[in-house]
């Protein structure tokens, strides 16, 4: 897997680049600069970029609001204030706290990994049926299964959250989970389904899918913890 490092400080590029190494990531390129990087992503093509927060002149979230078709993107950062933010973004995947261990690394690339083997499983269920119709406003509205982040339950309506909107429909949580792939979809409290391959971060009793922390209840931590690829 192919990536470059934007860092301004030499020491964290090193640093990142002999985990890369030890894990076989291979470095294409190192920047200090965001818009360095920028000038390079408009000709080449990588699969991951590390990228810090704080740049001079171009901030992290700058080269993320600027850059096209962009790769999936690690935030590496000594700032931990930021973590919601930057999940607000669709290619943000993961957000490492500096100085970033060995054993945090290794996660993260498992979670990379798990997240593959997952979408390729999936394919074979969301090639027959990949997509639901639901009623909105006495409309029919097609939305792919793909898309959906979680499902939240809301007295007699279900709030429907994709990337791109949120769909709230009179329907329950059992009537929704019986149309979507078991797979993918679990239900981790009374209230709330996630798409599973979402998950970002796992603390305590709630999951972080994007910018949404979802609790977890005792009942069906047990399941999420068996559905989890852990080391």
């Amino acid at each position: 897997m192919t990536c470059i490092i934007i860092d301004d400080d030499e020491s964290s590029r090193l640093i990142i680049k002999q985990l890369c190494k030890k894990y076989s990531l291979t470095v294409k390129k190192e920047f200090s600069s965001a818009i360095e990087a920028i000038k390079y992503l408009n000709t080449k093509k990588v699969a991951l970029v590390f990228l810090d927060i704080h740049l001079p002149t171009f901030s992290g979230f700058d080269f993320i609001k600027t850059i096209n078709n962009s790769p999936k993107i690690i935030i590496t950062t000594s700032d931990k204030n930021y973590a919601l933010e930057a999940f607000e973004y669709k290619s943000v995947i993961d957000y490492l706290v500096k100085p970033i261990t060995q054993d945090r690394f290794k996660k993260f690339l498992e979670k990379i990994n798990a997240n593959t083997v997952k979408i390729s499983k999936n394919k074979s269920h969301l090639q027959k049926e990949n997509f639901i119709f639901i009623n909105v406003e006495k409309r029919l509205t097609k939305i792919l299964i793909s898309d959906i982040l979680l499902i939240e339950a809301k007295g007699d309506y279900i709030n429907i959250k994709t990337d791109e909107k949120n769909y709230t429909v009179y329907a329950t949580l059992k009537k929704i989970k019986d149309k979507l792939p078991e797979s993918l979809f679990l239900r981790i409290h009374r209230s709330f389904i996630i798409n599973t391959s979402e998950i970002i971060d796992i603390e305590d009793n709630s999951v972080l899918i994007r910018k949404y922390v979802i609790p977890v209840s005792k009942t069906y931590k047990s399941e999420l913890i068996n559905r989890l690829n852990l080391l």
